[in-house]
């Protein structure tokens, strides 16, 4: 079994004040005890003060508590924002939803980079120097609140494994490390036998740049990780074994991760109609791989 705590992200944009709670009580009645502080329900908080109190109460009548969380992304949102206008408020952004999972008591947030394809006017590398500039700004605050941001790998230029591992290098405190994300990865490994895969769609007229080894590069440095499967096209965030993600090999890669705080299930129930109860089995099955 798995050493560290088992988190499940849920689509909460699909729930509201009266079925949210019964969406948790399934996740408790089916094992679950973590769940993941997700961008929808960080993005409501911002925009509903007594929400907060109303939905801590709601995981403490099921037992549950958040372990993680995921920064709201998009345009404008992410690490790698370009448009000096709207820099100030994305850092604004990203401090209060730090601040607002720091309050319930979680310790790593998954902040995504960005992708360079959002701002073709820009440069590559010219919006890889805006997420370093973004990290130096928000790292000394997340050490503050004793809590990691974690990056990600994606299937874009800016957020390969190597890229992920070229800030790191820049920034060596702990308050920086990895999400690991199992159906990115499986993108651009077997995306490579599949023409209308997301990489190709992703990279345009630049060759990609497969990779098999995003786990093995990625590992000293992952506390997160997003595990989901996919068929190697397009990012379906299906439950394990329903894709071809080699979950043994990954499974027994994160059991040596010197830094994860966390496995977490980003299997998303309504996109792809697993059942609550399948998913918090098959991660189950996961942990005695």
């Amino acid at each position: 079994m798995f050493s560290v705590p088992v988190t499940f992200v849920y689509e909460f944009d699909h729930t509201d004040d009266i079925t949210r709670p019964c969406i948790l009580h399934e996740f408790a009645a089916n094992g679950a005890q973590y769940m993941v502080l997700t961008d929808v329900l960080l993005a409501q908080l911002l925009q509903r003060h007594g929400l907060r109190r109303m939905l801590a109460q709601e995981m403490a009548n099921e037992g549950l508590r958040f372990c993680d969380s995921h920064a709201p992304f998009g345009p404008y949102l992410d690490l790698n924002c370009p448009v000096r206008a709207a820099r100030g408020e994305m850092l604004l952004r990203l401090k209060l939803v730090l601040e607002i999972a720091a309050s319930f008591g979680v310790k790593t947030m998954t902040i995504h980079t960005g992708n360079e394809t959002a701002y073709p006017e820009f440069p590559l590398e010219e919006q890889y120097d805006w997420v370093k500039r973004s990290l130096a700004e928000l790292l000394p605050f997340a050490e503050q609140l004793g809590m990691v941001i974690a990056i990600e790998n994606i299937w874009f230029q800016i957020n390969t494994p190597d890229r992920l591992l070229g800030i790191k290098k820049e920034f060596p405190t702990d308050a920086l490390g990895f999400c690991y994300d199992s159906g990115h990865a499986n993108l651009m490994n077997r995306g490579r036998d599949f023409p209308e895969s997301s990489p190709y769609r992703a990279w345009g007229k630049t060759p990609v740049v497969w990779e098999d080894r995003a786990l093995e590069k990625m590992l000293p440095h992952v506390v997160n990780c997003h595990l989901h499967d996919n068929d190697g096209v397009s990012d379906q965030h299906r439950n394990p074994g329903r894709g071809t993600v080699d979950w043994p090999h990954i499974a027994g890669l994160l059991k040596q991760a010197p830094r994860l705080q966390c496995i977490q299930s980003e299997v998303l129930p309504v996109r792809t109609h697993d059942a609550i109860r399948e998913i918090t089995a098959k991660f189950r099955d996961l942990g005695e791989l």
